[in-house]
């Protein structure tokens, strides 16, 4: 297998402006650097008064071209989202998307990782820390492609949501992306290209790892990862489709032979774990650690471990119908149905004056119940001040972790290469009976 070259979907707009560092082709005629700009015109894109179905400006080397895009959203719906200017390399393409124009870079895997890993975690992490995410997050991308490519193969559409008159369950993974390989945005991994400033030593950790991925009984293994656990880590099938991966198992996040997870799809088990610390590698405060993980704008969030988020009646009632279309007229209650064994909530019972509705899965919970996303769907609800008809006024969602909880924990991971542990021992904790092979 050689090294792939990927299709990384950066930015969507109806005109995108945009910078070539050095010369580039298109069908043969050089560009020189400079300005340009492309727009969607008629069902086309726009460009140099010609109109294109789709197109590609190529540099010379795949590992030398440099581009500039202007005004990328970054943090998608989350808290922190924000415009800015990015540097990419390699070559990039424009295709037709909806009523707008996409671009796309087109980079070799292996310099989209030393972006994903400059990106997704400091520069300045410790070394383990970085080999363990370049293995997985080169793993996690070798899956989408092969999984994409089955799909292909089958003539299948991915289907991500099922729907009835009392039932919305809904994940998302694959649905947007059946024109390039991945986005650039958490959906999937965050990739800033080459803006984000790297060092010799991501440099060191991608060549040291190179074509090295997770495997599970020949397969390349779907790694995932995310900020927090909270404590305990959830299974795939309970987060996403319904399909079993061995090595995304649900299990404690510590190394304690004699600790023993609690059976958090009760009620009173899951109550009692939220809302104590228990022992863990990612329960820390210690901010040289966290630096590692969290950049500038995910430091703006200072409790993940254990959180708490308080809505009034009127704030509940009008979030939950802006971000579901759905009115429920006032929130009487919000009832979990079903929990994962992380204690994530898989589907939640919305109970309102006019509607009741069960919502799922936890990425769909957590975007109904907040602006941009809950931490997570590992919460407890308090509903309190009830009005003379015996309606809360208030509700307390308190709530653990940061993420799905399916894989590796970014902050456990940082706190064992902390203590010592090696790269290869923190993907066996966080990925139990996976075996690292080298792929090219």
């Amino acid at each position: 297998m050689n090294e792939p070259v990927i299709h990384v979907g950066i930015l969507s707009a109806p005109q995108i402006q945009f910078t070539l560092f050095v010369p580039y082709r298109l069908n043969g005629e050089v560009l020189p650097s400079g300005d340009y700009s492309v727009e969607f015109s008629k069902g086309s894109i726009l460009f140099r008064g010609q109109k294109y179905d789709e197109f590609t400006l190529e540099s010379g080397d795949i590992h030398s071209g440099s581009f500039e895009l202007k005004d990328v959203v970054i943090g998608i719906n989350f808290h922190w989202e924000r415009k800015e200017n990015q540097r990419f390399q390699g070559n990039l393409k424009f295709i037709v998307e909806g009523d707008s124009a996409r671009a796309i870079n087109v980079v070799s895997l292996e310099d989209y990782l030393t972006s994903v890993i400059s990106s997704e975690m400091s520069a300045t992490s410790s070394e383990e820390l970085l080999k363990a995410h370049a293995v997985i997050s080169r793993s996690w991308l070798l899956a989408q492609i092969q999984k994409s490519k089955s799909l292909e193969n089958e003539g299948q559409k991915y289907r991500s949501l099922h729907q009835s008159s009392t039932e919305i369950i809904r994940w998302y993974d694959r649905e947007d992306h059946d024109r390039f390989d991945v986005c650039a945005d958490d959906h999937c991994q965050r990739y800033q290209g080459i803006t984000r400033a790297s060092t010799s030593l991501v440099k060191k950790v991608i060549g040291e790892t190179r074509g090295e991925a997770l495997m599970w009984d020949d397969a390349i293994c779907d790694a995932r990862f995310y900020k927090c656990c909270g404590g305990a880590m959830e299974t795939f099938e309970n987060t996403w489709e319904p399909v079993l991966h061995p090595y995304l198992v649900a299990k404690a996040d510590n190394l304690n032979p004699e600790f023993v997870l609690p059976d958090l799809t009760g009620e009173e088990a899951a109550d009692r774990w939220i809302r104590t610390s228990p022992e863990a590698f990612c329960n820390t405060s210690d901010s040289r650690v966290l630096k590692q993980v969290l950049n500038d704008y995910d430091q703006e969030t200072a409790h993940f471990y254990r959180w708490k988020v308080v809505y009034s009646q009127d704030e509940l009632s009008t979030l939950i119908k802006e971000r579901s279309g759905i009115d429920f007229g006032e929130i009487i209650a919000l009832e979990p149905v079903e929990r994962g064994f992380s204690g994530r909530i898989i589907r939640l019972k919305i109970i309102g004056t006019k509607r009741v509705m069960t919502v799922g899965k936890e990425l769909e919970i957590r975007r109904t119940l907040s602006k941009t996303h809950l931490y997570s769907s590992a919460f407890v609800v308090d509903a309190e001040h009830e009005n003379d008809e015996g309606i809360p006024q208030q509700f307390t969602l308190t709530g653990a972790g940061w993420g799905h909880g399916v894989g590796l924990c970014q902050i456990g991971a940082a706190m064992m290469a902390e203590k010592g542990y090696g790269y290869r021992q923190i993907l066996a904790h966080y990925f139990p009976g996976s075996e690292i092979e080298k792929r090219y």
